[in-house]
């Protein structure tokens, strides 16, 4: 006796019908001062992170065979070093969650550019899935996971701009004018081991305090020195752009920026420096592209 053999077919996977879309936001410091270094190697720092409204975009959904997968490799980063896999599977293992994850990843952010793609990426990951396979971890629960792959997720997960100091992870929220920047995209990646790993980096800036943070008119990024001297690439954007704005480095990445008071002077600067310098102008904020969604998903 013959039988009919039913044919089933799946869908693949699709960003196009993604469960979850959030942005993974870009930071800013907006000084940095490098205040010593701790017997592990890692340096201490004092530092002022605003985030940007100028984010890559990660998409999410749900799988029930606990495998995570990554869908948009990475030009140079393999599949399982990727800080978005391992983010996944770090909260995965520590909330004894048996889902696993379909993700893809719309990149805009530069990488090795100082502003935190990568981290934000990581960030976005642990906040995304937290909330997709409702592990129900809180945000100091997810930023302490987050410290163990970077020093700059935390003040990803947590979303609100702040004063830093440790490695980066001691975090004390702070309201900031929310200006205009041009952000300015040398030709280069810049590794951040290299530039902490010099000999001529300044380790030993005096220890200062949030209020006198905040008084300054004017700051300065240790690194940036470093990355002059590493780097002409970034060192001629620099001269370029100081013409226009008083610009510097953020973090120890390649990216440079200077702030405006609309957007409209921010765009003018970015039209005049296009033929020899990538650029774009975003708006800073207070609190981060990733938290504002989720706060309008838990309303809808």
């Amino acid at each position: 006796m013959m039988h009919n053999a039913t044919l089933t077919t799946t869908t693949p996977p699709s960003k196009d019908n993604a469960q979850l879309s959030l942005p993974a936001p870009a930071k800013l410091n907006l000084m940095l001062h490098i205040v010593g270094r701790r017997d592990d190697g890692y340096h201490l720092l004092q530092t002022l992170f605003q985030f940007l409204d100028y984010a890559d975009t990660l998409h999410f959904s749900a799988r029930d065979d606990g495998k995570i997968i990554l869908h948009t490799p990475v030009d140079g980063v393999a599949h399982d070093n990727n800080l978005i896999v391992r983010a996944a599977r770090l909260l995965q293992h520590n909330s004894h969650c048996h889902l696993g994850a379909d993700i893809w990843l719309d990149k805009k952010l530069p990488i090795g550019g100082g502003i935190g793609g990568g981290s934000s990426n990581a960030a976005t990951t642990l906040v995304g899935l937290n909330h997709l396979w409702q592990t129900r971890l809180s945000l100091d629960a997810l930023a302490d996971l987050g410290l163990t792959l970077g020093a700059d997720i935390p003040v990803f997960v947590k979303g609100r701009a702040a004063f830093a100091e440790g490695v980066g992870e001691k975090l004390q929220p702070v309201e900031l004018p929310e200006s205009w920047y041009l952000v300015a995209v040398p030709p280069v990646s810049i590794s951040t081991e290299k530039i902490f790993s010099d000999k001529g980096l300044t380790r030993n800036t005096p220890m200062t305090n949030i209020r006198t943070v905040l008084k300054q008119s004017s700051q300065h990024n240790d690194c940036q020195a470093v990355v002059e001297k590493h780097y002409p690439e970034v060192r001629n954007a620099l001269i370029l752009l100081n013409n226009y704005v008083d610009a510097r480095l953020t973090g120890t990445g390649s990216c440079l920026f200077g702030g405006f008071p609309n957007e409209e002077q921010a765009a003018i600067v970015a039209n005049q420096i296009s033929e020899k310098l990538q650029s774009f102008v975003a708006k800073g904020a207070n609190i981060s592209m990733l938290h504002r969604t989720l706060q309008n998903l838990s309303e809808h």
